[in-house]
């Protein structure tokens, strides 16, 4: 898998890639993306945002203080960690909101296409492996 994830000021500058209004077909978004990694915006709503993950691999430990995270799995399977939480693991058409601040990584088995909803610019801080 790449290791090199956007910073934590990229990916909250990051803004949609479509605007209002127009049909996107996932299902498309997603079968083009050959990287190991890509989590990119597709869209914008009110004060929060839509995005397409695809990956393989783990992703870093980091937590968002100021927005909830919704997991929703398409295809694939994604085991999310947590700091102070049992291991949690979503197949497809399954989800779950992690809570604002909640020390957490994801881990594709495979690759895993998910869409996440969190707030337009969420702040994310990475961090060591909780011991």
């Amino acid at each position: 898998m790449k290791s090199d994830f956007p910073s934590s000021d990229e990916y909250s500058a990051e803004r949609a890639r479509y605007p209002a209004m127009t049909v996107v077909d996932i299902r498309a978004e997603h079968a083009g993306i050959t990287d190991a990694y890509r989590n990119q915006v597709l869209f914008d709503i009110n004060k929060e945002c839509m995005r397409l993950a695809v990956f393989e691999g783990e992703y870093r430990w980091h937590h968002h203080p100021d927005s909830d995270e919704l997991f929703l799995v398409v295809a694939g399977e994604l085991q999310i960690e947590f700091e102070n939480a049992p291991r949690v693991t979503l197949t497809e058409w399954q989800g779950m909101v992690i809570p604002a601040g909640t020390v957490h990584r994801t881990r594709a088995m495979g690759r895993t296409v998910n869409l996440t909803y969190e707030r337009q610019g969420a702040q994310t801080v990475f961090m060591e492996a909780p011991v």
